[in-house]
């Protein structure tokens, strides 16, 4: 993977949320981001603490910590992405109301990006930030996974299933060659499961001064 420096992300200058950890994140993930784009981190960063935090679509807990836990994880995504250029398909798997496929959208305005979730709540959310972001090249789909046939170069999920249930899961969404990256964990590394015909895994180990602490993200890439 090659790390690209980036310059810092913007936050409203009212959110005492410090931005170090997103300019960790998108550095470490390879992503070049300009003055709009960060203008949009940043507008993302509001409304989550101004809508969707007291809507519940993030934990009442998480106000003082929206960018390390949300906007700086989602970015981290996209170091599973190993291409040339950006994937031209994503899925966020799970997304709520769009972690990781907001700021993922914003990082990759070329990239068609869906937000899948089941949850009509969440989905209205999600719809509402893409709306006050201004973002074309999303759509937002209510429905569970297991109904949805698009395939995608690149699908993502926080922590939906568990591992091996994600696996299985997301194999019929993937294209052909396919990246997805599963399940961001602060704990410790994931156990590797078995991988399905095709298919190879990767732990992608994030170094602890990305974040605040260790992360793994499980990378399954498809065997040219």
């Amino acid at each position: 993977m090659i790390l690209v420096p980036v310059a810092g992300l913007v936050v409203v200058p009212d959110d005492p949320v410090p931005t170090e950890p997103g300019r960790r994140a998108a550095s470490w993930a390879g992503l070049d981001l300009g003055p709009g784009q960060e203008a949009a981190l940043a507008g993302f960063t509001g409304w989550l603490r101004d809508e969707a935090l007291p809507a519940g679509g993030v934990g009442p807990d998480e106000g003082g910590r929206i960018v390390p836990r949300h906007v700086a994880d989602s970015l981290l995504f996209a170091g599973v992405w190993w291409g040339d250029r950006p994937p031209r398909t994503l899925l966020d798997v799970g997304s709520g109301v769009g972690l990781p496929g907001l700021p993922l959208a914003i990082a990759w305005p070329e990239t068609a990006v869906t937000l899948l979730d089941r949850a009509e709540r969440r989905t209205r959310l999600a719809r509402r930030a893409v709306r006050v972001l201004a973002l074309d090249n999303v759509t937002v789909v209510t429905s569970p996974l297991r109904r949805h046939r698009e395939r995608y170069d690149l699908v993502v999920m926080r922590a939906v299933f568990p591992l091996p249930e994600a696996v299985a899961a997301v194999l019929p969404v993937l294209g052909a060659p396919g990246t997805a990256g599963l399940a961001l964990s602060r704990q410790e590394a994931p156990p590797l499961p078995a991988e399905p015909p095709g298919w190879r895994f990767q732990v992608v180990a994030v170094p602890p001064t990305v974040l605040d602490s260790p992360a793994w993200i499980l990378r399954m890439a498809a065997i040219e």
